[in-house]
């Protein structure tokens, strides 16, 4: 991560950029692969000839749509949907759909891309994809929410099915969209298969799904510090966001004896030097997941330190697993952090950290886990959703749970492979990079120019 880019480097992201304007999120996503592989194809010539790169980071297919629907009022309302199929080489497009205002092409696009690599780390024969639309469900009701999702599932059914497109939930889309859409999906094509995941339980969903996210970033970190001969037993742990992911990643920090100090959301963190206890955790579930209510709630309520309009990663601590948005971490904060003591990053977010903060981390030789590595527990258990569904069997919480460790394990175990370098530092972005792209690779070299 720290080389400097080489001129092919400088020269292909010159292209993309000029072909792909204003979409800054997707040229970093890209450049982040981009530089990670710089060597790797110098050694690798076979994957330049075949012009693997620019094939990866073109989108197989781009769907954008527009979704009327009518409020509550009777007025009607106009938003824009999208899907992004972005490769298809090991399995069916695989990705969430997202509902939120700051949606676009270029957010999708970062996502999209993003997702083909964890995919493939995962094991799973899984593509890579991404969707969704600047509809914000917030302070909707649930009739609303129901039109939009039945207007935006009539025009993306024809594009999706369970050996084509596997749509999922992420921001915006949780148990209730995913419902709705399904319900219109099925109602449409008059079939019950596994098109999308993030079921409800006693419809095909999986055991585990709300919470894969959090605990596999958990089990990422864990391996990653087994490295060292440690573990979470006794550490202090700074954690970002207060919806599902964070939620569940103080969860499996509690089981394996670490203590969860902050938590945070869009107007500020909290600082509880006690720790976020299995009965404080219940009170911010409550809170995010009955009444949306705000972090600093929970601040007035245990008389602990709320910080307005700031993140948490000035406090100090042992580790830090970043669970809310995109470039949450800059580069002063990642020397705070480092300066502190805190010798393990995994991301529980997609790309929470700046490249500059990145290159930090790698610099002064701590644990940094990628998203596209440490949160890929998600879509994991997403895949395991569609077995299950496939086979038309449920497995128990411990069978989801113990699959889910395995995939961790396999994922960091790739990333060992790809990412130590001569002096036996593990740089786990160019090995989940590297581990990702070869699998993605040598599909599409075998399937011919397509």
């Amino acid at each position: 991560m720290s080389h400097t880019s080489s001129l092919n480097t400088s020269a292909f992201m010159a292209e993309l950029m000029a072909k792909n304007p204003a979409e800054p999120e997707f040229h970093q996503a890209v450049h982040e692969v981009v530089e990670s592989l710089d060597h790797f194809l110098d050694e690798n010539p076979k994957y330049k000839h075949a012009r693997i790169l620019e094939r990866i980071t073109e989108p197989e297919r781009v769907i954008m749509f527009r979704v009327p629907w009518v409020n509550d009022k009777g007025e009607m309302r106009v938003n824009r949907g999208y899907r992004i199929e972005m490769n298809s080489a090991i399995g069916p497009y695989k990705g969430g759909l997202r509902f939120h205002p700051t949606v676009n092409l270029g957010i999708l696009k970062f996502l999209a891309f993003e997702q083909v690599f964890k995919n493939s780390l995962t094991t799973l024969p899984m593509g890579g994809g991404k969707g969704g639309s600047d509809f914000d469900p917030k302070g909707k009701s649930d009739n609303e929410v129901m039109r939009f999702c039945q207007s935006f599932m009539t025009e993306l059914y024809r594009h999706i099915g369970p050996n084509t497109d596997v749509p999922a939930g992420d921001i915006g889309v949780g148990g209730r969209e995913i419902g709705f859409l399904y319900g219109q999906y099925k109602r449409i094509v008059n079939e019950f298969t596994g098109v999308l995941t993030g079921k409800g339980l006693n419809w095909g969903g999986s055991l585990i799904r709300p919470e894969a996210t959090g605990y596999g970033n958990v089990y990422f970190a864990q391996e990653m510090l087994n490295t060292l001969g440690e573990s979470f037993n006794g550490k202090t742990v700074l954690v970002s966001g207060s919806g599902n992911v964070a939620q569940f990643t103080v969860e499996k920090v509690n089981d394996l004896g670490g203590k969860v100090v902050t938590l945070s959301d869009s107007s500020g963190y909290i600082y509880d030097p006690d720790g976020i206890s299995p009965e404080k955790l219940k009170y911010v579930m409550f809170l995010k997941n009955n009444k949306r209510g705000r972090i600093k709630e929970y601040a007035d309520k245990y008389g602990v330190k709320y910080v307005e309009g700031q993140r948490p990663w000035g406090e100090k601590g042992d580790i830090a697993l970043p669970s809310a948005t995109q470039n949450e971490i800059n580069e002063t904060e990642a020397i705070t952090l480092v300066g502190n003591g805190c010798k393990c990053v995994s991301e529980g977010a997609n790309m929470p950290s700046t490249p500059e903060a990145i290159e930090i981390f790698i610099d002064k030789g701590i644990l940094f886990g990628p998203g596209k590595a440490a949160n890929a527990g998600g879509v994991a258990v997403s895949g395991l959703e569609m077995a299950q569904n496939s086979m038309r069997l449920n497995w128990t919480r411990e069978e989801v749970d113990k699959r889910l460790q395995l995939i961790m394990h396999s994922i960091h175990k790739t990333c060992c492979q790809y990412g130590t370098k001569d002096n036996g530092f593990i740089n786990y972005v160019d090995g989940a990079n590297i581990g990702g792209f070869v699998k993605v690779a040598d599909a599409m070299m075998a399937q011919g120019a397509v």
